[in-house]
């Protein structure tokens, strides 16, 4: 140990490249990260979301809506058999966190995590059957824009929820 440091002490582990793109332990198979940039105008600034030219991925989108989670907030858990979800944080900042509960992934059992949003805008596209949550880590309201490639079917809804605390998702929301 060093002559310095105290007990517990711990090194933060890489969570950005020089480029900053950030690292992922593993990153989920299918997931893709996309940090985005605020363009500063003469009256505020521009945040481009999603772009087809980017080519994240071929899907079309649907259907964007907006999710207001109060401060300190947990949407988890939930998934979707069939639909991408497209998320961007355009206001606050919150924790998106996803996992791999796909037997058939090479990524089966992996977790992701990522904090984005005013200062960190970053477009997290989820693709179908990945569970993922939402934490609110602000003191206000978090704005969570989703351009999702089906619209919601009111009579039969693609969306599966287990409960924040499930035994069968290995994480622990703070």
């Amino acid at each position: 140990m060093n002559d310095w440091a105290v007990a517990g002490a711990a090194r933060d582990r890489q969570s950005i490249t020089s480029d900053w793109e950030f690292t992922a332990a593993k990153r989920i198979d299918g997931v893709i990260v996309r940090e985005v940039k605020n363009v500063p105008k003469g009256d505020g600034y521009l945040v481009e979301l999603y772009r087809s030219d980017w080519g994240l991925d071929q899907k079309g989108i649907d259907q964007v809506f907006v999710v207001s989670h109060l401060p300190g907030a947990i949407s988890a858990w939930h998934a979707h058999p069939h639909t991408t979800d497209r998320l961007f944080v355009a206001q606050g900042m919150a924790r998106i966190v996803l996992y791999d509960g796909r037997r058939d992934s090479p990524t089966y059992g992996e977790i992701n995590e990522i904090k984005m949003g005013i200062l960190r805008p970053v477009l997290v596209v989820v693709p179908p059957k990945i569970w993922h949550g939402v934490q609110n880590l602000g003191e206000d309201s978090a704005l969570v824009v989703n351009m999702v490639d089906r619209a919601y079917e009111y009579t039969d809804p693609d969306h599966w929820r287990v409960p924040s605390d499930s035994s069968e998702i290995p994480y622990q929301w703070e």
